[in-house]
């Protein structure tokens, strides 16, 4: 039997609490030894570079089907390996909607012929995310999604959002949620406070997101259900998870990247980049957030959403919410190391977390799919939209230099991704 060996590199596996340099030998799709010396048919000389388990997003937009002009399955999926991603939640909101077996058998295999990340299909909580009917959620799960999402779209009220967490408790399917008082966000654009309104802009109050989340988690604590928070963004609602979690509900949630990098402040001068939901708050927020990622509280989701150069042109507020994430993704959060994140904290945020959302395993332990990747720390890179592998043009670190970056990215023992 063949087999490869990756030699001397710093294995980080924060769910095996493992930091050492050492040697790994794959073989037959999985990880066949661990340690010093290991023989092996083939090798590469891994040292300085770091070893981690291969990265899980648990909410990316793939465009595809329906919205060709911003990306496809092929080129988001292959942006996402970029940056170390080996599994790919992908958000119900293509066209159609991602609400019927038929819808979700053509996701998988546009992924499976794209041979990049894995994508796990989220379906649709309600048909057409009208926020009314609900989804045949069981027959969504047989054809292959890993949860149900209404994704940013609105639950008509409470009662449907009551008769959703019971379907999906009864088949103990996944629940993701954002919280978001569609009412209270009614027309704004960025976060309420002194920017936007120095700015002009309508704003979204932390009540249309903490409001909200209220209401689930009372709901939830009448229905067993496996309920995950997408998309959080300020400080109280961490306290409110915490308080939740205190009184025994197994309640997880995701921070995207963006809100962990950037603040309110950032959209002086009206950059429409930044127009993102949900919004970009402020820095108290930002740093209850790390904290939160630090503690282990919070998975860190990439929220990607790729559009096309003409979607940004707009005005700030006609501008479409988005920012494209894949191909800059690993720089951007190893950034933020030493900024309350070490890098264990960082890669568990990533692998282990959004894992254990799922029901799966992301680790490298003996016996465990090869999913990995391999990190040089200290390259440096910068970001230019004439690399991009997704189609998005829409990034928020044009020009910027940045460092850290995966050489190499294995899916079940294959290399999906090689930098050049």
């Amino acid at each position: 039997m063949s087999s490869f060996v990756i030699r001397q590199a710093r294995l980080i596996d924060p769910s095996q609490q493992r930091d050492e340099i050492t040697d790994i030998r794959i073989a037959g799709g999985k990880i066949d030894a661990i340690g010093a010396d290991l023989s092996g048919s083939n090798s590469i000389d891994a040292s300085g570079l770091w070893l981690t388990p291969g990265f899980i997003d648990l909410g990316g937009h793939l465009a595809e089907p329906g919205y060709t002009q911003k990306g496809s399955i092929a080129s988001e999926t292959k942006a996402a390996s970029r940056s170390g991603f080996t599994h790919v939640c992908a958000l119900p909101d293509s066209k159609p909607v991602a609400d019927s077996a038929a819808v979700i058998q053509l996701i998988r295999e546009k992924a499976e012929q794209a041979g990049s990340a894995e994508v796990l299909p989220l379906g649709a909580l309600t048909q057409g995310l009208e926020g009314e009917q609900l989804a045949n959620m069981f027959s969504l799960s047989e054809a292959g999604c890993v949860a149900m999402s209404n994704a940013r779209q609105p639950i008509k009220d409470s009662y449907v959002l009551r008769r959703l967490l019971e379907y999906a408790a009864t088949y103990d399917l996944p629940v993701f949620l954002t919280a978001n008082d569609a009412a209270l966000a009614a027309g704004g654009c960025m976060h309420e406070g002194p920017v936007s309104t120095r700015l002009g802009l309508a704003g979204i109050p932390e009540t249309a997101e903490t409001a909200a989340l209220a209401q689930i988690i009372l709901l939830a604590e009448q229905v067993p259900v496996r309920l995950h928070i997408s998309q959080i963004s300020c400080a109280r609602s961490i306290a409110m998870l915490r308080n939740a979690r205190s009184r025994g509900h197994d309640i997880t949630a995701d921070v995207p990247l963006a809100n962990l990098l950037y603040t309110q402040d950032t959209v002086h001068g009206y950059n429409s980049q930044f127009h993102v939901q949900p919004p970009l708050r402020s820095e108290d927020d930002r740093q209850a957030l790390l904290a939160a990622v630090a503690a282990g509280e919070l998975a860190i989701s990439s929220n990607h959403r790729p559009h096309e150069i003409a979607a940004k042109k707009a005005p700030f507020a006609d501008a479409e919410a988005g920012l494209s994430m894949y191909d800059y993704f690993l720089p951007l959060a190893m950034s933020l190391l030493g900024e309350q994140l070490d890098i264990s904290a960082l890669v568990r945020s990533l692998t282990q977390l959004p894992a254990q959302v799922l029901g799966r395993q992301a680790n490298l332990a003996l016996g465990s799919a090869a999913n990995l990747v391999l990190i040089d720390p200290q390259q440096s890179l910068t970001a230019r939209r004439s690399e991009l592998l997704s189609r998005g043009g829409n990034i928020s670190c044009r020009g910027e230099v940045l460092t850290g970056q995966a050489t190499a990215v294995m899916r079940n023992g294959h290399w999906i991704y090689q930098a050049d």
